[in-house]
């Protein structure tokens, strides 16, 4: 008897962790080529990138021909280097002005603002905030040095401030606002759809009661939508954080001034040809990368508890 519904236990489980039907080996057959795009594509590339970051490997000269394993030497070069901890200082002040608090606090203010605009205009203004979403990043930089130029550029044209030079003398300024203006539309589509399922009901009492605008976005809207700000928030700090693309409207000048961390492995290892000290510092970005997927996971869990 025992053995039976043991028996049949185990049979029930097995269907249950067998849903499809297939068993192990067809089942294998449908999953591997998947991991083995995973591994090639992947894992190689980082086990590769960690390999390098433990070698002296450069593009050029005898390092390239003779590598010999250094261990942590360019882990402590790049530590002990006060330009990493410059280009670490300017990422962090442009992800917190351009992420952080500008493509998210715009995307929400466009989404409130267009939750009460219906037919061709809401039509309209999301169109024109998606396009500068959507176009090559080449193009981003094309118009915004058009704009910025010094001599003829339109934004000189429209403050009436012929000759000045904004990616010489605000640079930073320059490309927080530019990477606001090409990142600001997923936010607004992310706000847009958690405004969209707070419950009518919610804010139709918040009226009644005499609520306003504001206080109905404190008490109502808000508390509704915590988890997708945080959401919001992690996904605009990591893309943020490693993006390349002020590089192309001021390759990291002046003086260092724009020389973001992904700008300066890049310097460091293609123009530098210090592939390996590069691949150290694309770890630690790694590292850094985790460290606030962490933090925000655990400031998910914790407001879930």
């Amino acid at each position: 008897m025992t053995t039976t519904v043991r028996s049949t236990a185990k049979q029930r489980r097995s269907r249950h962790e067998d849903a499809g039907g297939l068993g192990i080996a067809r089942a294998s057959i449908f999953v591997t080529p998947a991991l083995i795009v995973i591994a090639l594509f992947l894992l190689f590339p980082a086990l590769w990138t960690v390999y390098l970051g433990l070698t002296n490997y450069r593009l050029t000269g005898l390092a390239a021909l003779n590598t010999k394993f250094v261990g942590l030497q360019n882990y402590q070069e790049a530590l002990t280097d006060p330009e990493f901890w410059s280009s670490l200082r300017i990422t962090l002040v442009f992800v917190l002005g351009s992420g952080v608090l500008g493509q998210t606090v715009l995307g929400f203010a466009l989404a409130w603002a267009l939750r009460s605009v219906r037919g061709a205009a809401r039509g309209i203004i999301e169109s024109l905030v998606l396009t500068a979403w959507v176009i090559p990043g080449s193009v981003h930089a094309f118009l915004w040095i058009a704009l910025l130029d010094r001599r003829e550029g339109t934004l000189n044209e429209i403050l009436g401030t012929p000759g000045h030079a904004w990616l010489i003398e605000n640079p930073l300024s320059m490309i927080i606002l530019f990477n606001i203006w090409c990142g600001a539309a997923f936010s607004m589509q992310l706000f847009s759809s958690a405004i969209s399922s707070v419950p009518p009901s919610q804010l139709e009492s918040a009226r009644m009661a005499g609520a306003g605008s504001l206080a109905q976005l404190r008490d109502v809207v808000i508390p509704h939508l915590r988890s997708h700000i945080l959401t919001n928030v992690l996904l605009i700090t990591l893309w943020t954080f490693n993006t390349f693309g002020p590089y192309l409207l001021t390759a990291g000048g002046p003086n260092g001034k724009t020389n973001l961390l992904s700008v300066y492995i890049y310097k460091t290892a293609i123009p530098g040809g210090q592939l390996g000290k590069g691949a150290a510092l694309s770890v630690i970005m790694l590292l850094i990368n985790l460290v606030i997927a962490l933090i925000a996971t655990g400031l998910g869990r914790r407001r879930q508890s």
